[in-house]
């Protein structure tokens, strides 16, 4: 595994998963805004359908599906990176002090545990009684859960280049990006075949940039959205990476509206096939400006690239990265219908092939659609999963793709 794609839609060898946890049990009614979740979903339920996901990709696929619990602790043996993990866990609470005592007392799959789940100050004194919580109520949280972590998509991008780690914008996921980058700069399996594009060595405070706003359009070009999670001098330090690493020769930088229903480049459209996208309607047309990167030269190991706004639609610019281009809208351009299923991610499907995809069962319209352009359709329980607000594409991180 070379931990590069050249497309978004080759057949499917290995994904990233996360199984939700512990984390998704700590969101209620009043701290639900704090973590970035707009509902309080039934974990049971919603582990019961994130299985029947995962099975799925497997049987439809034979991917290998990685589950990131399992490569956390893997990589958590190493007490040191357990150790730097979980101070900088503790920081926002003040307590980063207090680091060592925990690993003194929690076994290393506990340790895990509470890097995804959370710990409270009540919890932590059971394992310490006499400990100093400051003005720290026993229910505030020493250390903050992750409830968004079973959308695996966000935290990095696997590019045709190699991998663009993200630097997040809200400061409550910051620690999935952390987590992510742990894993594949220390895991076995992944950390000699990392070609790391962003951010570069000696960054510190990276501008934003998060996976979901990266699609690779072709095994030349990427698409990254300046949207309200991504910035545009990231996108320029990622592009410069990109086109300096010789294998990507354009980069494209799409001004998306800085909206809610606009959060990541892949909820105004997803490539389904060599010649097949799938979009909400008039989405393209929303987009403000676009930019193309490309290289100018290097000279002495210095890379310098070039900038051009475009003048021309998004639309004009993937017909020519993708020839013969159809688009598809959601709910087939029903208006009614298309906002309903946007609003649970009715363009945020999963390609695992070539026209083959995996989808939210309850965007029936969308799915019918793209039955009828001969897009294999399978579909998944989404009841509890669409309560993020996010889509089987986001809740995928994919590693390895047949090229194309």
């Amino acid at each position: 595994m070379n931990l590069r794609l050249n497309s978004e839609f080759g057949t499917l060898k290995a994904v990233l998963m996360h199984r939700p946890g512990k984390e998704i049990d700590r969101l209620t009614p009043y701290n639900k805004e704090f973590l970035l979740f707009d509902d309080v979903p039934y974990l049971e339920a919603l582990q019961k359908e994130h299985d029947t996901f995962s099975n799925l990709v497997k049987a439809s696929t034979g991917a290998m599906v990685y589950q990131l619990r399992e490569l956390l602790i893997r990589v958590l043996y190493d007490q040191q990176i357990l150790l730097k993990l979980m101070q900088n866990a503790l920081q926002r609470s003040g307590l980063s002090h207090l680091a060592e005592a925990i690993l003194e007392r929690y076994s290393t799959a506990e340790c895990a545990g509470i890097l995804t789940g959370g710990l409270k100050i009540h919890e932590l004194k059971r394992k310490i009684p006499k400990l100093n919580s400051g003005e720290l109520m026993d229910y505030a949280f020493a250390i903050a859960p992750c409830p968004n972590l079973y959308f695996q998509r966000d935290p990095m991008a696997v590019t045709p280049g190699g991998i663009i780690f993200s630097s997040m914008k809200m400061e409550g996921r910051q620690r999935e990006a952390d987590l992510l980058r742990t894993i594949f700069e220390n895991h076995p399996d992944f950390k000699d075949n990392i070609n790391k594009l962003y951010p570069a060595e000696g960054m510190h405070s990276p501008p934003s940039i998060e996976g979901g706003d990266v699609i690779i359009l072709s095994q030349k070009a990427v698409a990254i959205g300046n949207s309200e999670r991504t910035e545009e001098k990231a996108i320029y330090h990622a592009a410069k990476a990109l086109l300096g690493e010789g294998t990507v020769e354009r980069v494209y930088e799409v001004h998306l509206p800085q909206k809610r229903q606009y959060m990541h480049l892949d909820t105004v459209f997803t490539i389904l096939d060599e010649n097949l996208a799938l979009t909400y309607p008039d989405a393209l047309n929303s987009v403000l400006q676009t930019s193309l990167y490309t290289l100018k030269e290097i000279r002495d190991d210095k890379v310098v690239i070039k900038r051009e706004v475009l003048k021309e639609s998004l639309l004009t610019i993937l017909e020519r990265e993708i020839p013969h281009l159809e688009v598809l809208h959601t709910a087939d351009g029903n208006p009614d219908y298309a906002m309903r299923e946007q609003w649970f991610d009715g363009a945020n499907v999963f390609a695992i092939g070539p026209r083959r995809v995996i989808s939210y069962n309850r965007n029936i319209h969308t799915n019918r659609a793209l039955r009828e352009k001969g897009v294999e359709v399978l579909e998944i329980p989404s009841s509890e999963l669409s309560r993020g607000l996010g889509g089987p594409r986001c809740m995928t991180m994919p590693l390895s793709r047949s090229r194309v």
